[in-house]
């Protein structure tokens, strides 16, 4: 147990009496005026000169008075000078501020990944601005690589050292964490570099998951926040979807997409130079020359969702297309050391089906996949499954309805929408309805995985079924708390 300290200072020029205990740091001012921090939640860290300690915060407003139980609204850094009587206190002091401290279990060291080519290709200023100074105030040393290619981040974290870190940082959007991703699943030594915690501060177009993990708490959603979050050190758990096609693997953090939100995901990247809006704007043009997709979609539905969809006993498989005695982890395949898709076997579950036309068809991870788009309201970040959103056929007047309100996830109340849960989920996408010869995009993650072009007489260019399992909690990100 830490023994409390109490001494007569000046705390910024005016006198206080001070009392250090291993949670929080408190003076009562001239007055009675009673001032107070954090160590775990407000303290960022500490440095001694002479008799002079200052103390480096990040609080909310201009005060420190909440002790970590205030208002977690936007938060800025701020000093408190603490003048001892002497150095021989200022010495004690400061050794008892690094205690508590370091008794939190913080990381001491990272490796940053940042991206100069995302969003505005202003992360870089972003880091020397906003993100460094925090990291110097809390002590926390750091190495930064700057990625130059794409898959740049996934080489770094396949080859990485990770006895000389404690965590990984990505400084960019969503992106280059999934890289960060998935080249640790690619090593021999996957189980145990997948542990590694990973951190994201956001300086990319899409921001979801900073903006998932930071919500989830009810913390502001910003640069310096997701900053915080790293220095704090907190973990939780991510789940981590495997993708296959056929003989590919890759892995997952937010989402896949098939139709309307893949179409205006990726089309719109012609329009860039618009900025965010680009969405926006072509997403009206989506809308109103609608597009609608034939298909067939599997799932195997999670406790309290099996009456959605259709039982495939009913339907049976005259076309063969896709396998659902399908296990993960190898299946059959050459042995390799990398990590193989979780253990688990649906070859007994009662898969259900839809079948198309669709509008949109989207599988996701975590509750926001951009910074104002909550396309599911109910993910949790490691609860083993996934949340599969479906548009049917759909009024193009209901259809703005719901897109409008995707920025609170209450557009899953719409009778146009189906949101259920899932354990497992195929799909096998088809044309464009009245084009036999065009089909859409599949994206995972802002990536085009599958595209369908017109290849031979009628046939479509997507390649095999893509199927999607869950690996519960497998990830580490850093959190607030």
């Amino acid at each position: 147990m830490v023994e409390t300290m109490t001494e007569m200072i000046r705390v910024n020029g005016m006198p206080a009496k001070a009392t250090l205990t291993a949670g929080d740091l408190q003076w009562h001012l001239k007055g009675g005026e009673l001032q107070c921090l954090s160590i775990e939640s407000e303290i960022l860290g500490i440095s001694l000169e002479g008799r002079e300690i200052t103390v480096r915060a990040f609080v909310s407003g201009l005060k420190g008075l909440s002790c970590g139980e205030g208002d977690p609204g936007k938060r800025e850094m701020k000093d408190f000078i603490m003048e001892m009587p002497t150095e021989v206190i200022a010495d004690n002091w400061s050794e008892r501020f690094r205690d508590c401290i370091g008794s939190l279990g913080r990381p001491k060291r990272v490796f940053i990944i940042l991206n100069p080519f995302g969003g505005k290709r202003s992360a870089r200023r972003i880091f020397d601005t906003k993100i460094k100074p925090l990291l110097v105030a809390a002590n926390l040393r750091y190495t930064l690589q700057e990625t130059e290619y794409q898959l740049h981040a996934q080489e770094l974290t396949y080859k990485l050292d990770l006895l000389k870190y404690d965590g990984i940082v990505c400084v960019s959007g969503d992106g280059v964490f999934v890289e960060m991703v998935n080249g640790l699943l690619q090593r021999e030594d996957w189980d145990t570099a997948i542990k590694v915690p990973l951190g994201i501060i956001p300086a990319g177009t899409g921001n979801g998951l900073s903006k998932s993990i930071l919500d989830a708490v009810g913390e502001m959603h910003s640069i310096q926040h997701a900053t915080f979050a790293v220095i704090r050190g907190h973990k939780r758990s991510l789940d981590v979807t495997t993708v296959s096609q056929g003989e590919r693997k890759f892995f997952s953090i937010l989402m896949l997409t098939w139709g309307l939100l893949a179409d205006i995901d990726i089309e719109s990247e012609k329009y860039r130079w618009m900025g965010s809006t680009r969405l926006d704007f072509y997403c009206f043009l989506r809308v109103m020359n609608l597009r609608k997709y034939h298909g067939h979609i599997e799932f195997v539905p999670a406790p309290g969702h099996e009456a959605c969809g259709e039982p495939m006993k009913d339907r049976g498989n005259p076309s063969g297309e896709v396998d659902n005695s399908v296990k993960e982890r190898n299946c059959g395949a050459e042995v390799s050391h990398s990590y193989q898709g979780p253990t688990v076997s649906f070859e007994n579950s009662d898969w259900r089906y839809l079948d198309g036309p669709f509008v949109a068809t989207s599988v996701v991870n975590v509750p926001w996949v951009g910074e104002d788009a909550k396309t599911a309201p109910e993910a949790k970040f490691s609860d083993g499954f996934l949340d599969l959103v479906v548009i049917k056929e759909c009024p193009k007047s209901a259809l703005v309805s719901i897109l409008l309100k995707c920025k609170d996830g209450s557009y899953v109340n719409s009778p146009y929408v189906m949101y259920l849960k899932v354990k497992a989920f195929k799909l096998v996408p088809g044309n464009r309805v009245g084009d036999p010869l065009k089909g859409g995009i599949v994206d995972v993650d802002g990536e085009v995985v599958a595209r369908g072009n017109a290849q031979e007489g009628d046939r479509m260019a997507y390649g095999p079924p893509i199927q999607l399992t869950v690996d519960r909690g497998l990830a580490t990100v850093f959190s607030p708390r």
